[in-house]
C-alpha cells in the first residue's frame, strides 16, 4: 500500500504569478534531495516571493547555510534554542502565508503526525495557523514511502489539512527504482502558488490539446503538426490561479510544466470516447477544446483502382496506394449533448493565410454550429519563427474581445474572462 496524495498543480515559468510577493517559509529536512529544494527556493525568489528557510541539523549535512542564505537573502534558522530565536516558531508561522517542507523525509512525516515538537519543524507545525496552507513534498526510498507507518502518517496529516505534492517515480540515489523521488522544482513551485491562490470561485476545467493520429496501416499514420503547447500553457495558468484542471492531451503532445492531472489519447475515436466518458461523469464549469482534431479518418486503402482493400498490417513498398477517407463528425458540436450539466465552452479555430473577412466568416460559422461562448482564432501564417503564436478571442456574437500577442497572454486573458463576475449563457446546440 502507498499513501494517496493529490498531484501538484500546474506551472508556467514564463508567466507572472497572481500571488507574487507572498511570504513563504521553506523547511529543509535531511535528504539528498535537498539540492532540489535549493532550486525551489531560487525559483520562488525569482517569481517575487519573500522566502525564509529553516533547516534541520540533518539537512545541513547535505546543504550549507551559506547556500540557503545566498538564495533567499535571509538568515537560515536551525536551532530552536539559538540566541534570539526562542519565539521564532511563533513569529515565523504568523509571518508566513504558506509553509513548504521540501524535502519532507519519512522521519519528518512520522514526527509531525505524532505531534512531536522537540525540534524547530515540529514546533512550527504545532504553532502553525491552520487557516494557511502547509505543504509537504516527500522524498524517500520507495519502501519507506509505502511503509504502513508512513501511509498512516500521510493520511493523518491530510485529515488535518496538510497538502501533499505527490512524489515522482524513478531511479533513487540508492539505485532502486520506484515512487518516492522528490517532485520536480517547477511542479513544487506551481503547487505552492496554487495553494496561495484563493479565487472567488474555483472552476473545474477540462482542456483538450494536441493532434489526433489516424492509422493508414500498422506503421503509417495521418496526423497534423499540433504540439499541444497552447493547451498545456492554458492548463498551467488556470492551475496556478487555483482552479482544478484536467488536461486531455494527445499522447505525443507536450505535457504541462507540472503534475497537472491528465489523460492521453491517440486517435479520433480515443478522444471521442474520453470526452463522452469525462463529460458524462463530471460536472465541469469550463471546457476548453483546443485539440487539433482530424477532419478525416482512413476508410480503406487500395494498392490500385481494381484491387481489394490492402491488408491493415503494412502496405507493401512501392506502387501508388489509393487512400479513401471519410469525414469525422465535429466533436465540438456534441460536447454539450454529452454533459448533463451546463458549462462554458471555449472553441478554437485555425486558419491559414486568411484575410480579415475570411477569418471572421470562419469564426462565425464555428460559433453558429458549436454554440461556443468564446472562440480563439489563430492563423498559421501569423506564427513567427521563434514559435510565438498570436491569437484573437471572440465573444458569442463574433465581436473581438481581445488580441493576444502570444500563448502566455492568451492563457492569462482566458483566465481573466472565465473568472469574471459576468455569467455566461450556456447555449445548447442548434
Amino acid at each position: 500500500m502507498r499513501p494517496t496524495v493529490e498531484a501538484a498543480a500546474s506551472s508556467n515559468a514564463l508567466c507572472a504569478p497572481p500571488n507574487a510577493g507572498s511570504n513563504l517559509l521553506v523547511v529543509f529536512t535531511g535528504s539528498i534531495a535537498a539540492y532540489k529544494g535549493c532550486d525551489v527556493v531560487s525559483r520562488l525568489v525569482q517569481r517575487g516571493h519573500r522566502v525564509r528557510c529553516v533547516a534541520t541539523p540533518s539537512a545541513l549535512k547535505f546543504i550549507g547555510t551559506v547556500t540557503l542564505e545566498g538564495l533567499a537573502g535571509t538568515p537560515v534558522l536551525s536551532d530552536t534554542y539559538a540566541a534570539g530565536s526562542a519565539l521564532e516558531h511563533i513569529h515565523l508561522t504568523r509571518w508566513a502565508d504558506a509553509v513548504l517542507v521540501c524535502p519532507a523525509t519519512a522521519n519528518t512525516l512520522n514526527r509531525l503526525a505524532a505531534g512531536l515538537a522537540d525540534d524547530l519543524p515540529g514546533a512550527l507545525f504545532l504553532a502553525h495557523d491552520r487557516s494557511k496552507p502547509w505543504l509537504m513534498a516527500p522524498a524517500m526510498n520507495p519502501a519507506m514511502w509505502t511503509h504502513p507507518s508512513t501511509v498512516a502518517s500521510v493520511q493523518k496529516l491530510q485529515d488535518w489539512g496538510v497538502r501533499f505534492i505527490a512524489p515522482a517515480e524513478g531511479r533513487m540515489a540508492c539505485g532502486e527504482i520506484g515512487e518516492g523521488r522528490l517532485a520536480e522544482p517547477k511542479a513544487i513551485v506551481a503547487a505552492t502558488e496554487a495553494a496561495l491562490a484563493n479565487p472567488v470561485r474555483r472552476l473545474r476545467v477540462l482542456i483538450t490539446a494536441g493532434g489526433t493520429v489516424e492509422p493508414v496501416d500498422g506503421v503509417r499514420v495521418l496526423t497534423n503538426t499540433s504540439t499541444g503547447a497552447t493547451g498545456a500553457i492554458i492548463a498551467d495558468h488556470l492551475s496556478r490561479a487555483g482552479h482544478e484542471v484536467l488536461l486531455l492531451r494527445a499522447k505525443s503532445a507536450v505535457a504541462t510544466d507540472s503534475a497537472c492531472p491528465e489523460e492521453t489519447f491517440v486517435t479520433f475515436s480515443d478522444l471521442e470516447a474520453a470526452l463522452r466518458r469525462l463529460l458524462a461523469t463530471n460536472s465541469f464549469d469550463v471546457v476548453i477544446h483546443a485539440a487539433a482534431v482530424s477532419d478525416y479518418r482512413v476508410d480503406a486503402v487500395f494498392m490500385d483502382a481494381d484491387s481489394p482493400p490492402a491488408p491493415a498490417e503494412k502496405l507493401p513498398s512501392g506502387g501508388t496506394p489509393i487512400i479513401k477517407l471519410r469525414p469525422n463528425p465535429r466533436l465540438v458540436d456534441s460536447l454539450r449533448d454529452w454533459s448533463p450539466a451546463p458549462f462554458t465552452l471555449v472553441a478554437f479555430k485555425l486558419t491559414c493565410g486568411s484575410g480579415p473577412a475570411q477569418s471572421a466568416e470562419a469564426v462565425n460559422r464555428l460559433l453558429a454550429h458549436s454554440g461556443a461562448d468564446f472562440v480563439v482564432h489563430n492563423d498559421l501564417a501569423a506564427r513567427r519563427a521563434d514559435g510565438t503564436f498570436p491569437a484573437d478571442i471572440h465573444l458569442r456574437d463574433g465581436a473581438l474581445a481581445v488580441h493576444c500577442a502570444d500563448r502566455d497572454t492568451l492563457a492569462a486573458e482566458l483566465v481573466r474572462l472565465l473568472t469574471s463576475s459576468k455569467p455566461f449563457s450556456h447555449a445548447t446546440n442548434p
